[in-house]
This record gives structure tokens, C-alpha cells and sequence, in this order.
């Protein structure tokens, strides 16, 4: 990945003072009278306002028909963002095509797997495999980019929206093509090496001609996984060729100013590989929804913490995220007092070095009239408007903050392709959910007080004290032996199980199971043991008194011992967590499935022997963020009462000095200066 930052122009770093915390949204001035925009950038300075986004869906307005382009209005707004002191992050515009573009050519238009065609209405209405889109598209870029290559509010260009959050997955013919192309080249022109990978014996599906091959359209019964799997990895490489095409526009006629695009890293996060598209962008930036849970924040500290994985532990944006509601949910609640000032604190202590929201204005008609805004339908006389002025007050003030990175003393290893692989249908369990499992260890490091960088399983795990590796179902054999080489260096390394199970292709690694984790955990599973509904056993152990549901196995020591044994069942006495010590570290396999209390009190214990961290006070969130001589301490008070933790310095926020001891108000936040960079937390 590329280092550069936002290129902030010249107006905003003379109204700010130097380089600012990025705070703003998406503008979408096309849908407005020009007689709003005037009193759009006035609210915009008032409320801290420093980026926007511009021009996300507005291709049918800058091209209104085949022969027609209609700029002069794109001027006018950039002239009056850029007098107003305010960056503009310049969408590219490719998100939703014109319903000139599918009416004429409709074979651009997404296939889903029934073979269902999509019709031109909603929104990223284009096939990723479509020539004519990327013709199109491409021109687009270009004309954007040499009108606006040197306008003075440029900072930023932004590829599309979201790939992949709707047309990730798309079936028409020519993505047959492009995908046997891609199989053609992944497996050399080899049909043998194709039909050995894919298992193609097992029901008759030995291929003798590439035209024979098809996407994984929809069957009877369950599809090839290994076939299934290619198409994932397929599709998520016509999409990053997409953001490589136009960034190679954007690079060619402005090459000093940074590219990125908006990635989802929950959720919809699923459908791509973003572990491999980090050298594609100048800088990560994310989208992130609070989801509607007790424990949302949990997620969104998941979330965050992914993103700055992704980043290798530098800045990144967050490009979108909500004040208050969505509208795309059976039920969209609001945000209650306070909250939205945590979450964007959240995500700063995190590592963000932008916060920006979909969208300023909120729209009146639209799919999304019903989806909160920085500026709401009841105008700036509102509570969200005055809460939104007062985070771009607060967040100006953690301007010191900047290009300070968290201290993590701990990996947690998320892998999209795992997350593919593991939820295919035909395993023994078919209701395991990967990205639950991760969620539910990342949820006990943090109750422990551990800050974790989310990384792919090809990351530098060098320097981490702790690698937790939960349900890696899929694994390569180049990451399986780093992953064993950090507990050789003095790592303490967790798996969990239904890890190690599978190699790249989706076929079982033979000679007992965790498969490529056997050597290193020193353990051998002769046969899965999943739970049935309502089935339960018990252990006893490091873990406490615990009843296990959903998964268990029989597990034979080869060179580990036993931290927690089975109490009742068919393997009574046995072991169900065990610890093998590895050169300067450990490895630990965890072979159930723990509830959260076990789990809680094992990760605890790990921590406490390994003093990694100590547990923050109730409901308290504390993250450190270092820069040079200073540690910048974030406190949020997700309780309902005051916490108090052993600390002294200057509170940015409020100005507060604290000696010994900080004071969180209930729902508070502090972000506290320390005098001197201390230990990891």
C-alpha cells in the first residue's frame, strides 16, 4: 500500500491552521436547487466542516445522455467548496450507470445466479465482467480527471462506491468468459491441473474443453467448493481490476494527488478479497454501519481495528458511517444521546485519522430520504445538527493526534477466503459462522483490556505478544508456517477449532485433523464431533466450571498438555484445551466451543500470565494511540456510571488536568495527553 494522506489544498490548511482531523460527508449537490448550496457551505464552516465527497452517483447528471456532458454546475460547486475552505474528495461517478447506458446496451446489466437479469432502478446496475461498461466507465474517469486534475479543492479521488456491496457475485455470459479466462491463467492452460485442483472426478466433472466450464450458476444440489471458491477469488479480482483501471486513469493525469475507494469490512465485507486490494489504494478508507445489538460497539471496534490491519497499522478514513438511523434495516433506530460521540471516537482511538459520514444534507426523496444526515430534515435548529457541530469542535482539537499509531499488542488473523471456504454448505457443522466465531474472540480480548490488530493471515506477526487465530478453516501452507514461526519467536498463539482443516483448493489436508496446525499445537483429531441442537457436555479446567454446545472432539496429545479436560460425555477426562510450549512461546488449541464466560476467563488468564494488559473498569474502552514523546489515552464510557482509571495528563477534549487519576463521566469520553510515551497497554 501506498503512504501518501489526504493532499489537503492550501485554503483548508490556512483556515485550520495546518492539517486538520478530516470531518465531513458525502454532498450530493445534484439532488438541490443551487439557491441551497450557498447556505450549504455557511453550515458546513460552522459545523467544522473541512471534506466532502462529491459526485458518488451523479453520472446521469454529468452525462446526461450519450453525446451530452453537463459540467458547469461540478464547477460551480468546487468553486464555491474551495472558497469556502473546504477539501473535495472527487468521486470517479462509475458507481451507477445512466439508464441511457443499460437501455442502449443491456447486456451491462448484473445476471444473478438463477440467471435473473437485473434491471436499471436500483443502484450499481452493472455487470464487473462488462466490456462496454468499462469502455464507458474509463471515459468517464478521464474526462473527470483532466477538468479537475488541477482544481484547487481537489484532495482526493474516490474510485466508485462500495465495489462489491451489490454486484459482487454476477453470472451472465460474459463473465463465463472472463471467468475461464481467469482459470486459464490461474492453472496455466492446464485442464488437468484445473480438474486435479477442483476434485473434478467426484460427480462427473472432469472437464475436456475450457468452453465447457460455467460460473457456479444455481443447481440442484451443492455446487463444487472448490469451483465455488475459484469464483469468489474470481470475482473479487474483477473488481479490483475495475479500481485498477480507473486509478491507472487517475495516476496517469494526476499523479500527486491520492486514490482510494470505500471498502465494507463487515456485513457485505464478505464478498472480497480487501486483504489483497491494500496495494491498489493510496490510503484505506472504510464504510461502517453501527449495527443494531446491546453490544454494537464491540463490532464497530472489530471494524476499526480490520481497518487499521488493513492500513499495516498507519492512518486510514472512515468515509462513511451514519449520525443517527439507517433506512435499509427491518427497523432503524435512532442514535441515543451520546452515542454518535462515542462511536466517532471509537473509531479515532482506532487509528482513524478522518471521520466522515453518509451524508450532509439529508435527502427528500430517494431510496435513502429515511437515512440520517450531519444536517437532518428539521435543518440546523436540531439536536443532531448541534451534536455534529460540537464533534467537529472536539475532533479539531485532536489535531496532535494525527499520524499517531495504536499500540496493539496482539494480532487476531482474519482471512476473507477462510470466511468463503468455511461457510460452504457439506461441512460438519453447517451452522458455523466464521465471522461470528472471530467476533466472539475479538469481543474477550477487548473485555480483557487488549487492543488487536485485525490482519490478514499473511501479515508481519513479529512483535505481537499474542496471535489469536479463530476457525482459519482455510489456510496456506506459507501462513501456517509463519503462524507457527511467531510461537517459535516468543508468541503465545491460539487456534481454534475447525482450523488448519483445508489447503488453498478446499481440499482436506490428510493425516488427522487441525490438519497444518498439528505439528505446532500438538494435537491430532481423528474424527469431528459436532453438537446437535440442545446436545451439551461439560469441561472443567483453566476454563472454570463450562458447558460446551455446538462443537466438540476427541483429542489425542502428541506433545501438548492438557489445560482443561471434558467432565461428562464420550470423552470424559479428556482434553478439550491444550498448551504445548513451542520455542520462546506457546501454542494453544481450543477444541470447543467455548460460551463466553469460559472464553472470557481464558483470555483473561492468557493476559495475566503474560502481563499483556489489565482489564479497563466497567464498561470503559481504553485505547492508546503513541507519536513520538506523547501517549494519547482514549477513555469511552460505554456504563452507566462514572469509571475512574490510574492516569495523569490533559484531557484535548475539555482542556481537564488529571494527576493519578482520569474520571470518565457515564456515556463520557476523554482523549488524554500523556507527558511521556509509556509501556504497551
Amino acid at each position: 500500500m501506498r503512504t501518501q494522506w489526504i493532499r489537503w489544498p492550501e485554503s483548508v490548511l490556512a483556515r485550520f491552521g495546518g492539517e486538520p482531523v478530516a470531518f465531513g460527508g458525502d454532498y450530493n449537490p445534484e439532488q438541490w436547487d443551487e439557491s441551497v448550496w450557498p447556505e450549504d457551505v455557511r453550515l458546513m464552516r460552522e459545523a467544522g466542516v473541512n471534506l466532502v465527497t462529491v459526485g458518488v452517483f451523479a453520472w446521469s447528471t454529468l452525462q446526461p445522455s450519450p453525446e451530452t456532458w453537463n459540467f458547469g454546475w461540478l464547477d460551480r460547486v468546487l468553486d464555491l467548496l474551495h472558497a469556502g475552505g473546504i477539501a473535495v474528495d472527487l468521486a470517479t461517478a462509475t458507481a451507477s450507470p445512466p439508464p441511457w447506458l443499460t437501455t442502449r446496451f443491456p447486456e451491462v446489466l448484473p445476471v444473478d445466479r438463477a440467471g435473473r437479469t437485473m434491471s436499471q432502478g436500483g443502484r450499481q446496475a452493472w455487470s464487473p465482467s462488462s466490456r462496454v461498461y468499462r469502455e464507458h466507465s474509463l471515459a468517464l474517469v478521464e474526462r473527470l480527471a483532466r477538468r479537475y486534475g488541477g482544481h484547487p479543492a481537489l484532495a482526493l479521488w474516490h474510485v466508485s462506491n462500495e465495489l462489491g456491496g451489490h454486484n459482487s457475485r454476477c453470472y451472465d455470459d460474459a463473465t463465463a468468459v472472463a471467468f475461464r479466462g481467469w482459470l486459464a491463467r490461474r492453472y496455466h492452460d492446464s485442464l488437468d491441473e484445473l480438474n486435479a485442483a477442483w476434485t473434478a472426478a467426484g460427480w462427473s466433472q472432469t472437464y475436456s474443453a475450457w468452453e465447457e466450464i460455467q460460473p457456479p450458476r444455481l443447481t440442484f444440489t451443492d455446487s463444487n467448493p472448490t469451483q465455488l471458491l475459484d469464483f469468489d477469488r474470481f470475482s473479487s479480482d474483477q473488481l479490483r481490476e475495475q479500481l485498477r483501471a480507473e486509478s491507472a486513469v487517475l495516476r496517469r493525469i494526476t499523479p500527486d494527488v491520492p486514490v482510494t475507494t470505500n471498502l465494507v469490512l463487515f456485513d457485505a465485507g464478505k464478498n472480497l478479497n480487501y486483504s489483497s486490494w491494500i496495494g491498489e489504494v493510496d490510503l484505506i478508507a472504510s464504510d461502517h454501519y453501527l449495527r443494531p445489538t446491546p453490544d454494537a460497539h464491540v463490532e464497530l471496534s472489530f471494524s476499526a481495528d480490520r481497518a487499521r490491519g488493513l492500513s499495516e497499522g498507519g492512518p486510514w478514513l472512515l468515509m462513511e458511517t451514519a449520525t443517527g438511523a439507517t433506512s435499509w434495516r427491518p427497523v432503524n433506530p435512532a442514535k441515543r444521546p451520546g452515542q454518535l460521540r462515542r462511536d466517532v471516537f471509537g473509531h479515532v482511538a482506532r487509528g482513524a485519522d478522518g471521520i466522515c459520514f453518509f451524508q450532509w444534507r439529508a435527502a427528500r426523496g430517494g431510496a435513502e430520504r429515511f437515512h440520517s444526515a450531519m444536517l437532518p430534515h428539521a435543518g440546523p435548529d436540531s439536536r443532531k445538527f448541534r451534536e455534529v457541530t460540537a464533534l467537529g469542535a472536539e475532533l479539531a482539537r485532536c489535531a496532535e493526534v494525527l499520524g499517531a499509531r495504536v499500540v496493539a499488542p496482539a494480532a487476531l488473523l482474519f482471512s476473507e477466503e477462510s470466511w468463503w471456504a468455511a461457510e460452504r454448505e457439506g461441512h460438519p457443522h453447517n451452522g458455523l459462522s466464521y465471522a461470528e466465531c472471530a467476533l466472539r474472540w475479538y469481543r474477550s480480548l477487548r473485555d480483557a483490556g487488549i487492543t488487536v490488530d485485525v490482519v490478514p493471515p499473511s501479515a508481519d506477526l513479529s512483535g505481537y505478544r499474542l496471535v489469536v487465530v479463530p476457525m482459519l478453516y482455510l489456510v496456506r501452507d506459507g501462513d501456517a508456517a509463519a503462524i507457527a514461526q511467531a510461537a517459535h519467536a516468543g508468541a503465545t498463539v491460539l487456534v481454534t477449532y475447525f482450523s488448519g482443516i483445508v489447503d488453498e483448493f478446499d481440499r482436506v489436508r490428510l493425516g488427522g485433523y487441525p490438519g497444518a496446525f498439528r505439528e505446532l499445537l500438538g494435537v491430532r483429531v481423528e474424527e469431528f464431533a459436532p453438537l446437535a441442537d440442545g446436545d451439551r457436555v461439560d469441561i472443567d479446567g483453566l476454563t472454570g466450571p463450562a458447558t460446551v454446545t455446538t462443537w466438540h472432539e476427541q483429542i489425542d496429545l502428541t506433545d501438548a498438555v492438557a489445560e482443561a479436560s471434558y467432565a461428562s460425555g464420550d470423552f470424559a477426562g479428556g482434553p478439550a484445551v491444550t498448551r504445548a510450549t513451542r520455542g520462546g512461546g506457546e501454542a494453544w488449541y481450543v477444541g470447543v466451543e467455548l460460551g463466553d464466560d469460559a472464553r472470557r476467563r481464558l483470555v483473561a488468564e492468557l493476559a495475566r500470565r503474560h502481563e499483556i494488559a489489565a482489564p479497563p473498569a466497567g464498561g470503559l474502552e481504553a485505547v492508546v494511540r503513541r507519536s513520538g514523546a506523547h501517549d494519547y489515552l482514549f477513555l469511552i464510557n460505554h456504563g452507566e456510571a462514572a469509571a475512574t482509571v490510574a492516569g495523569s495528563g490533559t484531557d484535548l477534549l475539555d482542556g481537564s488536568v488529571h494527576e493519578g487519576a482520569i474520571e470518565v463521566p457515564a456515556g463520557g469520553v476523554r482523549v488524554v495527553r500523556g507527558e511521556d510515551a509509556a509501556g504497551g497497554v
